[in-house]
């Protein structure tokens, strides 16, 4: 097993050396408006996998799919020469559906933004269901009065002095 620091490194340059090489190096009218999100290596730096995204339909993803995985032999050896590495990892290519869930999410946030404000609009001309004190208070004695001491004295039991 390597280093994770460096598997972690190895990721990061083969990201930037593939993304560089698709925009200069591959001339496949396949391959659409593709982004490479993220690599990650093995820890025996034997594999890479490799992120990307098609702006897009879906007929464009499935051609850029097939247009990367036809230019894997180009990709990886323009990786070993830019890398120096003795062994060459063998390059993976995955859709990542990142941008896709997070659009769902914005989607979703949009959606519950507009169910709160349906909301306010209904509760500012609402009335409470009961009483608008809903809770108990102490009731107030009227039949106790205060002693000269501070001591609280029934009027019944009281002399007239």
């Amino acid at each position: 097993m390597a280093d994770p620091a460096r598997a972690r490194k190895l990721a990061v340059r083969i990201r930037q050396i593939v993304s560089a090489a698709i925009e200069t190096q591959i001339k496949d009218p396949r391959l659409g408006m593709v982004t490479v999100t993220d690599a990650r290596v093995t820890g025996d730096l034997r594999e890479a996998t490799v992120f990307y995204t098609v702006y897009g339909d879906a007929t464009q993803v499935e051609d850029s799919a097939r247009a990367l995985s036809s230019a894997t032999g180009v990709l990886r050896s323009t990786v070993g020469r830019q890398t120096g590495i003795k062994f060459v990892p063998t390059l993976t290519f995955v859709a990542d559906h990142v941008p896709d869930t997070a659009r769902e999410l914005d989607a979703a946030l949009e959606r519950v933004r507009h169910a709160d404000a349906e909301l306010a609009r209904i509760r500012e001309g609402a009335d409470y269901a009961g009483e608008p004190d809903p809770y108990r208070h102490p009731a107030e004695d009227d039949d106790v009065e205060t002693a000269d001491d501070g001591a609280d004295v029934p009027t019944s039991t009281r002399s007239a002095s």
